[in-house]
């Protein structure tokens, strides 16, 4: 399904933070609650809530919180506790460290990802290895 409707506020919580559609601000942001920006906005947003990204907004900032919905543009670093969703509008640049990613039809991102995990070895793609003097005593019986 589709989104193309109004951005939709999934996030549990009342809106503490909004910076407007006309606003501007440049700095570094530090909330207990969620924060929606729908202006733009320059600088560090940290919060131990959700952080809404409306579909005009344009943010260059590096972001830490909980969950993180993304419906305009964000250039920078995004660490999300819980999950990063890129809607179909959405726009993503740089590296983002999140433990879930959702991104929609239409949606768009360019950068790193580190997917947070408990700690388990990466799969290996090589099969076992057998050294050369095992393979020699193998073809010499034979």
């Amino acid at each position: 399904m589709l989104r193309k409707e109004r951005p939709f506020v999934a996030f549990e919580g009342k809106i503490e933070n909004v910076l407007g559609p006309t606003a501007s601000f440049q700095g570094n942001l530090k909330s207990e609650g969620n924060v929606r920006i729908d202006g733009y906005f320059d600088g560090s947003i940290e919060t131990a809530g959700n952080v809404i990204v409306g579909e005009a907004a344009k943010v260059i900032a590096d972001i830490k919180a909980s969950n993180v919905q993304v419906w305009g543009a964000v250039k920078g670093s995004i660490t999300a506790s819980g999950r990063l969703e890129i809607l179909p509008s959405g726009r993503v640049w740089g590296e983002i460290k999140v433990t879930s990613l959702l991104i929609d039809e239409g949606g768009l991102f360019r950068g790193k990802s580190v997917m947070a995990g408990d700690g388990q070895e990466p799969f290996l793609l090589e099969g076992p290895q057998e050294s050369i003097i095992e393979v020699e005593e193998k073809s010499g019986e034979s």
